[in-house]
Formats: structure tokens, C-alpha cells, sequence
């Protein structure tokens, strides 16, 4: 029996906008389906990520291009023709080995939407259902606080894509009107709105209902700032109250913060009457610091990370990480899933803007596959130079596990994560096999996870086509944690069933020894080296 093909509104960002039928949908589903662009940030993967559950299987759908640019034969069309061919080919696999897709769509799926051409291509052979979704057109007005239409009025709903000349037709005859898929047609869109005589009524809403909105008059917004998901909207009525302006254009702010799901799914509001600049300018200073609560004992977070704690005004981090934190009044907790570290390092960066003091929590050391690269990645953003930001360091596990089994990285060592999700396998492989050439003891973190399990054997192939069979290798589970273990094995007796997202392996170099002593098995890796 085939499976049931479900395309799912997302809604415009927050996930508490998801509709119940939605979140019910997505986590009973068997795979999650969702499209990104080739950067790999799927927006709504993000947003149903509260919803879904251990075990699923995802389909990450990335798009060849996302321009009219490309090497195709066949150009942007064919090349976009082909992806989406091959997507449903992929997802159609699933659905005649009898498994429910839940296909992503943020917004409404039949609104200007990728999932629209999986339909096409699916819906004649599948059951389908679609669950319809709030779009940003509806988030964009309450955005505003006023109203959209009134009466008779009539909304014209226009993309940003139509020729300039097109897009001035429409909006000079229109009562009221919205303007989609911005980005770099913004500046054609501007031109239009001036040329149709709409630019003074017209609003600016960008990334609408989420951490990171901003209004804006639209004669006042930088060309170079305008990301896809924004919107023009030029109301119907004469507002008859104050729009919620962004501090950038001396009015009010109201900023949405989503709180974690486990919490209650509550959203915190904050609005004030600020000066352009936000709270900084009015003399709060705003800053965001990335710091390392240490591997898993509260000893092990250092005294400088205590007091960055204590002076917080905002808390930001994967929810695993942030209860590890003690709850105080004053701190306001965002919690969230360990896969948006884009978005919540925007978000954290976004609340020191507006004059928060921001603290950004990671396991271990952040500069160690964690926060502090991430953060000061989306700090290189134009739109974030003025926001200081400083990485605070942590113990990392690596030494945490070593110090239990005494000291295995005593010489010269590589760090090493097997996770391929952000990087290819066979990157990971080239790596691996580099290191163990070089005869170097490897710390190894993300090593499995319930939904990747043969890297452990894969690498343990390739780091004894190098080492021998007896190389000591030590495996180190929730070290400091209340279920602490530390064992000692081979090389050629590592079972890949005894390590889980939470083991960090130390695999020692052709100098390491392991010895028992009453106490346990020690292992050390000789500061003194002799070439072989």
C-alpha cells in the first residue's frame, strides 16, 4: 500500500503560527521533507523542528541554483525542470514503500510555494493532502497593526520579478497591494512604487513574525539589506494608528522572541518607544558573548563563563544546553533545536542590536564545533558590524576525556567531527585517512547519531589500513555528566554499537600505550617521538 503525501503550511516563521493539524501531521509522519538553497539553511526545516521527533527520516531537497545563472543545457528552467524531476522521484521512493512524506512548505503550499510542483508530479499517483498555512501576506499586515482591505477594496498580490514597467501598471490601479519575492529585485520594485505613485504609502516587512522582524518605511529601506523572505505592502485604508516602526526609522518596536517549545510554546513580547538605533542608542549597551559551560560538570565552567551568566539579559542556545543553565528572574531563556545555529546565531546577534546583553551558549569549548563560529560567521552581515561580540572559552571534551583515561593526547593531535551533515562524507574519509598517515592521535566528536550509524566502522577501516590492530582507543560517554563512562579498547575491537552522539573517542597514534593498573587502565601518548 503506498503512503500519503502531505503538504504542509508552515506558516510565515514563528512556530507557534504552525497550525495544530500541522504540528499532529509533522510529527506522525515517517519522512520530513524540506528545500533549501545550496547554503544547506532550510528556514523551514527550522520552523517545524519543535514538531518533529527522534527517528524520522528527512529529505533535504537543495536547489541547484537559486538565479537565472547556471551551466545547465537547458539553463535556470531546465536545470530547476531537473531538480524538481529528480525531488519527486526521490520522495516518490519513499511514498510506494508505503511511508507518509510530510513535504514543508513555509507559508501556504499552494501560495507561491515549491511544494506546488511536487503536486503536480506526485498527486495523480499518491493520496495527497494539503494543510493549508498562514502566509506572509497575513503576517505582514499584522506586522503593520492596521488593516489590509476594508469594504470593497480589492488586494492585488504582485512578485517583485515582473518587469518594472508591468509592476508600475498594476499598482497605480490597484486599491490596495503587496509585493513578494524581494531580494534583489527591490530596487526595480522601488522604482515602481515611485513611478506609480505608491512609494509614500508603501511599507517595508522583512523575515514577518519571527526573532528578526523589521518594519520599515519603503522609501527608507538599503537596497543592499533586502532579503528574499521580505515584503512590500501598501494598505488599502489610511492607517489610523502608529505603525510599529523599526528604531532604524525612529518609531516604535515590537519584537517577537520564540521561547522554547518545551516551555509552553510561550512568546515573549517586548515594546518601547526608542530613539533610531534601538537601546544601545539610548544608552544600554548591547552585546553578544559566546561562551563554553564545559563538558558536562558545572565545576568545569570557568569563573569569567560564571559571571557572563550573571550579567545576561538574554539567553540563546540548544535547549539541552540552556536548562544546563539555573533559572533566574531577569534572564529570559531562548531555547531552540541543535540544527538552526544560522538562525539562532541571527537571533542572539538581532537582541544585542536592540541593546540586550546576550549570552550564547555551547557544550565544551564554542570554538570547538559549536557556537563561536557560527555567531561570528552571521556577524560578518553588513547589518551586525556595530554589534561587539566575544567568544569566552570553555574545557573542551576532548581533554575531559582524556584527563579519565590519563593522557592520551600528551603529543601532537587532530580534532576531528564524523558528522557528514555539514560537510561530505568523503571529506570526512580524506581527513581521516590524513591524520592517521600522520601518525597523530585523533579526538573524534559526533561520531554516531540514530540516524547515522556505519561512519564508526567506516572510519575504523581507514584508520587501520595506518594503525595497528592493538592501538589503544578510548571511549568517553557523558563525561562529567550523571551517567559518566570511560573504557578502554582496540583499534580493531571498536564496536561501532558502543558509541551515540554523546561518546567522544580518542584514537591514539602508533606511540600510545595502554597499561592496567589497579585503579583501571591508563593511556598516554609519549611527548618523545621516533620516526618509523
Amino acid at each position: 500500500m503506498s503512503g500519503k503525501l502531505w503538504g504542509i503550511g508552515l506558516g510565515p516563521g514563528d512556530p507557534e503560527l504552525v497550525t495544530v493539524k500541522a504540528a499532529r501531521v509533522i510529527g506522525a509522519a515517517d519522512v520530513i521533507a524540506f528545500h533549501s538553497a545550496r547554503h544547506g539553511r532550510s528556514i523551514s526545516r527550522g520552523i517545524a523542528a519543535p514538531y518533529m521527533r527522534e527517528g524520522q527520516l528527512e529529505e533535504h531537497l537543495v536547489y541547484p541554483v537559486t538565479t537565472e545563472t547556471t551551466d545547465h543545457p537547458g539553463g535556470y528552467q531546465g536545470a530547476i525542470d531537473e531538480f524538481y524531476e529528480h525531488a519527486a522521484a526521490t520522495l516518490a521512493a519513499h511514498l510506494e514503500a508505503g511511508r507518509t512524506v510530510a513535504l514543508l512548505a513555509a507559508g501556504d503550499p499552494l501560495f507561491y510555494s515549491s511544494y506546488m510542483h511536487m503536486h503536480r508530479r506526485l498527486a495523480d499517483r499518491f493520496e495527497a493532502e494539503i494543510v493549508p498555512g498562514i502566509t506572509s501576506v497575513s503576517a505582514a499586515s499584522a506586522a503593520l497593526g492596521t488593516p489590509l482591505v476594508e469594504g470593497e477594496q480589492v488586494l492585488t498580490v504582485l512578485p517583485g520579478t515582473l518587469p518594472a514597467d508591468e509592476l508600475t501598471r498594476r499598482l497605480a490601479g490597484a486599491d490596495a497591494a503587496v509585493v513578494m519575492k524581494l531580494g534583489r529585485t527591490y530596487p526595480g520594485v522601488r522604482q515602481a512604487l515611485s513611478d506609480s505613485g505608491r512609494l509614500d504609502d508603501a511599507y517595508y516587512v522583512e523575515r514577518a513574525s519571527t526573532g528578526r522582524q523589521r518594519v520599515l518605511r519603503a522609501a527608507d529601506v538599503n537596497d543592499a539589506d533586502v532579503p528574499y523572505f521580505a515584503i512590500t505592502v501598501v494598505p488599502g485604508p489610511e492607517p489610523t494608528t502608529e505603525i510599529p516602526l523599526d528604531p532604524a526609522a525612529g518609531g516604535r518596536t515590537t519584537t517577537e522572541i520564540p521561547l522554547d517549545p518545551a516551555a509552553g510554546g510561550r512568546t515573549t513580547t517586548a515594546s518601547s518607544r526608542l530613539p533610531a538605533g534601538g537601546l544601545a542608542a539610548a544608552g544600554v549597551p548591547g552585546e553578544v558573548t559566546v561562551v563554553g559551560l564545559g563538558p558536562g560538570a558545572a565545576e568545569w565552567t570557568t569563573p569569567e563563563v560564571t559571571r557572563a551568566l550573571a550579567e545576561a539579559t538574554d539567553l540563546v542556545g540548544y535547549t539541552t544546553y540552556v536548562d544546563r543553565v539555573p533559572v533566574r528572574p531577569g534572564l529570559r531563556r531562548h531555547a531552540s533545536d541543535n540544527k538552526v545555529e544560522s538562525e539562532r546565531a541571527a537571533m542572539a546577534l538581532d537582541l544585542a542590536a536592540r541593546g540586550g546583553r546576550v549570552v550564547v551558549v555551547s557544550s565544551g569549548d564554542p570554538g570547538v564545533f559549536a557556537m563561536a563560529a557560527a555567531v561570528i560567521e552571521e556577524s560578518a552581515d553588513p547589518q551586525w558590524r556595530d554589534v561587539p561580540v566575544r567568544v569566552l572559552p570553555g574545557m573542551t571534551a576532548a581533554s575531559a576525556v582524556a584527563s579519565r583515561a590519563g593522557a592520551p593526547l600528551g603529543h601532537d593531535f587532530a580534532m576531528l567531527s564524523l558528522s557528514d551533515r555539514l560537510k561530505p562524507w568523503e571529506v570526512v574519509a580524506r581527513r581521516i585517512a590524513a591524520v592517521a598517515a600522520a601518525d597523530m592521535a585523533l579526538a573524534v566528536y559526533n561520531p554516531a547519531s540514530s540516524q547515522r550509524t556505519w561512519q564508526v566502522a567506516a572510519m575504523r577501516d581507514l584508520l587501520l589500513e595506518h594503525r595497528k590492530p592493538d592501538t589503544p582507543v578510548v571511549l568517553g560517554r557523558d563525561v562529567g555528566g550523571p551517567s559518566e563512562s570511560v573504557r578502554v579498547t582496540t583499534l580493531a575491537d571498536l564496536d561501532p554499537a558502543d558509541v551515540d552522539m554523546r561518546t567522544l573517542l580518542i584514537i591514539g597514534a602508533s606511540t600510545t600505550t595502554a597499561f592496567d593498573t589497579p585503579t583501571g587502565t591508563r593511556v598516554y601518548t609519549s611527548r618523545r617521538y621516533t620516526a618509523h
